[in-house]
């Protein structure tokens, strides 16, 4: 079964708070239950992306790390 993305966001090369700033600004533009991709060289965008989810009910599908670069999929939540 293929994954469809509704947005892929690569916010490589840019630091706190940019990478979570730009994925809240994407999901206002989403549609509940829009999967969006997130690609991130940020360590801290892991700890960030965790609790950002946690607090705002968003799902965090997925937290993964390749080298350098960390990838998240993220659902926006049901309204």
């Amino acid at each position: 079964m293929a994954v469809t993305f509704a947005q892929h966001l690569d916010l490589r090369g840019l630091s706190r708070p940019k990478p979570l700033l730009e994925l809240a600004s994407a999901l206002i533009h989403a549609r509940p239950g829009d999967l969006l991709e997130v690609l991130t060289t940020d360590p801290s965008s892991v700890e960030d992306f965790a609790l950002w989810s946690g607090s705002t009910c968003n799902d965090l599908i997925e937290s993964s790390q390749f080298g350098t670069a960390f990838r998240f999929v993220v659902r926006k939540r049901a309204e």
